[in-house]
């Protein structure tokens, strides 16, 4: 089998590359990696990403790290296949589409992964939570999803009418989102939650979720 994820399957960055190629129907080897032994830090890993970090993608010769920069690849690559999440020979759409992953790159995801680690992954560690870090992303995170349900009161998705990246890469950290008191940030905006019931049905985020188990 060519296709190979390394990393851990709990991983919100990891579990997107498999949601990618779950949506692209493309069958991939998975290879754990055992972050409380330190692998990720150590050769042969950093061979595959000198950072240090999960997830690595291998396609025959092509090794990637970067989540984004993989499900770009994964997209592109099998354009003819499922789901055309960069919306090819779209040009306007594609433009969005960028966009709105810049957007969940800058504007989403640094307070919503600063809430997960404080509530769910800091304390598998033995890292107690830490209120003062979740209230102060909690409150960026608020006026990132007003700029959300605004958005999403003219558009179906959050860069057009059809599924994209930007869509896909929140669906694991929204997962875990919902598994906390902050729930109501994405209950209490009815396009928002709509848009979320939406994207979560989709058979590849039901399929990757089972290994979705922190804290569990």
């Amino acid at each position: 089998m060519a296709l190979k994820v390394h990393g851990l399957a709990k991983s919100m960055p990891v579990s997107i590359v498999m949601l990618c190629l779950a949506e692209k129907d493309q069958d991939f080897e998975f290879v754990p990696v055992d972050l409380s032994k330190g692998e990720h830090k150590s050769h042969p890993f950093l061979s595959k990403n000198p950072f240090g970090k999960i997830p690595v993608f291998e396609d025959g010769s092509i090794t990637l790290f970067e989540s984004r920069a993989i499900t770009g690849y994964i997209a592109h690559k099998y354009r003819d296949i499922g789901t055309d999440l960069l919306r090819h020979g779209k040009v306007e759409e594609a433009a969005m589409v960028g966009a709105w992953i810049e957007a969940e790159s800058k504007h989403f995801n640094p307070p919503s992964t600063a809430i997960i680690y404080e509530m769910f992954i800091g304390p598998l560690f033995g890292h107690t939570t830490d209120q003062s870090v979740v209230d102060l992303n909690l409150e960026k995170l608020d006026k990132v999803l007003d700029v959300y349900e605004a958005r999403l009161s003219n558009s179906k998705y959050l860069a057009c009418d059809s599924f994209s990246l930007a869509d896909l890469h929140h669906l694991s950290y929204i997962y875990y989102l919902m598994k906390t008191p902050c729930a109501d940030l994405i209950n209490s905006r009815a396009n928002v939650k709509a848009w979320w019931e939406d994207i979560s049905a989709r058979p590849s985020f039901v399929k990757v979720a089972q290994g979705l188990t922190l804290g569990e």
